[in-house]
């Protein structure tokens, strides 16, 4: 057991190392001595401390020796309660204005208090050196009104008329959006803590209607957090979020723990987090169950790729829980700058469609690089397909053309895509239906290393046929083993799978 992060209110435990996203045992916990209940999960947070104060924590599960730590939280300039700048908490009245005002206000190492209410608001911008807390039983309600959100430009020309300022991004492209419930531009030193809710009150009455067209601008996301630094996320539940819930663009060392992102299952677009760009991401403790990807792993279209060339990278995901969605972790298929160094271990993937999901295609150009996926200690539960990487994905207005489909090899040239090492290490996924994997490289740039070691994938035996990657060629298959095309280095080292029909690897070259 150890203490991962402190803030002036809180604290974020590792209390089973070894477990997934719920620990091998429950454990009692006491806090200086006074019993606080009993906890489950490998990773959870303590809310309600005080500041400047040192802490004893003490874990035991039955039948075991007690685990102690000790921390001292951080220290607080003030608090800023919102109800003392007129915020009403009622459901009703506005408060957008009265918690911007104590946002603005907030000194550095100060803190804004959301306490308990429903706060209806339209979108609130954060500022550096700050936390902001919604405590429990605070939503914060956000409007559906289009008109009443800010428009983030896509670009902006400078003034020398030779560069260009982001704002505004959809989909990988500098494109106009509504800002998000939570937006931060160029801030740094933010902490966004609490046991509350941000609600995006999105249905189909509103913004999941018709929700690819751009009516004023694209759909906003909960959380926007633009070329920020040193942000922490700890506790928040975000739902019903009209496009994506958090999505971090162009920003560096970020942390996420205990987070919950809920949205239903046929929402339109809302995948759990999409880092799009950026350095230092620590996932720790979060659960999704949202209507697309839990988490989409990203660095935009080849506009974006070429010009800033900017990969996702040194990425952690750990202790979570990945319920529903149609993929637990995916990379793309907006990755024109590339992903790398991802490490996916220790966590949950239950009821999705797809485990491990690489996207990719023609056309992302030569700065779109996936490389050192690793994901290891994972456990899957009904996951229809643990892995699937395909690089002939076909999104896009041109997605279902010959030149992205074609099954022949094509020039190699600043448009082609790499896909490097993928790792499956000790993953155990139970109740597959389609495939173990589908694995369709580019015959003129096959897949470099693809390493499957100590693991057992095993199928159901009412398991339902699905075509399991979303190419143009790809058959429906149904209790099928590892299905390879265009691959070049293969390693399979202990890897058991039981319940399919038919041999265990088929592997084509195209």
């Amino acid at each position: 057991m150890k203490c991962i992060y402190t803030s002036s209110r809180s604290c974020t435990v590792l209390l089973d190392p070894e477990g997934k996203y719920q620990a091998r045992k429950a454990y009692a916990l006491t806090l200086n001595g006074q019993p606080i209940g009993r906890e489950d999960r490998s990773v959870f947070s303590l809310f309600d401390l005080w500041p400047d104060t040192r802490y004893e924590l003490k874990a035991q599960a039955e039948g075991e020796a007690a685990e102690t730590v000790v921390f001292q939280t951080a220290k607080e300039f003030c608090t800023l309660n919102v109800r003392s700048f007129g915020a009403a908490g009622d459901g009703i009245h506005d408060d957008t204005s009265a918690i911007q005002a104590a946002i603005l206000c907030c000194p550095e190492g100060g803190r804004v208090l959301i306490p308990a209410g429903t706060y209806p608001t339209g979108p609130l911008f954060l500022k550096s050196h700050m936390t902001l807390e919604i405590k429990k039983n605070a939503v914060l309600s956000l409007k559906t009104d289009r008109s009443a959100f800010p428009v983030l430009p896509g670009t902006t020309r400078t003034v020398d008329e030779t560069g260009e300022y982001l704002l505004g991004t959809w989909e990988g492209n500098p494109l106009k959006c509504f800002a998000g419930a939570l937006t931060g531009i160029d801030v740094k030193d933010v902490r966004i803590i609490g046991q509350g809710t941000v609600d995006g009150c999105a249905s189909r009455d509103n913004w999941w209607d018709r929700p690819k067209e751009m009516r004023g601008a694209y759909r906003g996301r909960l959380l926007f957090l633009e070329r920020c630094n040193d942000i922490t996320v700890q506790g928040i539940t975000f739902k019903n979020s009209p496009s994506w819930n958090l999505h971090p663009y162009f920003s560096r060392d970020l942390s996420f723990f205990n987070v919950t992102v809920q949205a239903p299952a046929v929402s339109p677009n809302t995948d759990g987090f999409d880092p799009e760009s950026c350095r230092g991401i620590r996932m720790y403790g979060t659960v999704f169950s949202v209507g697309d990807d839990c988490i989409a792993i990203k660095s935009g279209k080849i506009y974006m790729g070429m010009k800033y060339q900017t990969p996702c990278q040194d990425i952690e995901i750990a202790w979570c829980g990945m319920l529903d969605g149609h993929g637990g972790v995916t990379v793309g298929s907006e990755m024109a700058g590339g992903v790398k160094n991802v490490r996916v271990h220790h966590c949950l993937m239950r009821g999705n469609d797809r485990g491990l999901r690489i996207k990719t295609r023609r056309g992302r150009g030569k700065y779109a690089v996936v490389d050192d996926i690793r994901f290891e200690d994972v456990l899957m539960q009904d996951v229809k397909a643990p892995l699937i990487v395909n690089s002939m994905y076909y999104c896009d207005p041109d997605g279902k053309t010959p030149y992205v489909q074609s099954r022949e090899k094509q020039p190699v040239d600043d448009t082609t895509p790499t896909v490097g090492s993928i790792a499956f290490e000790r993953v155990e996924a139970a109740g597959c239906s389609a495939c173990v994997g589908y694995v369709l490289g580019l015959p003129e740039r096959p897949i470099k290393h693809l390493t499957l070691r100590d693991c057992a994938f095993s199928f159901r035996e009412d398991a339902q046929p699905m075509v399991p990657a979303m190419a143009d060629g790809v058959e429906t298959c149904v209790k099928r083993g590892l299905i390879l095309r265009n691959v070049d280095q293969l390693t399979l080292e202990r890897v058991k799978i039981t319940g399919i029909s038919g041999p265990e690897v088929e592997r084509f070259e195209i």
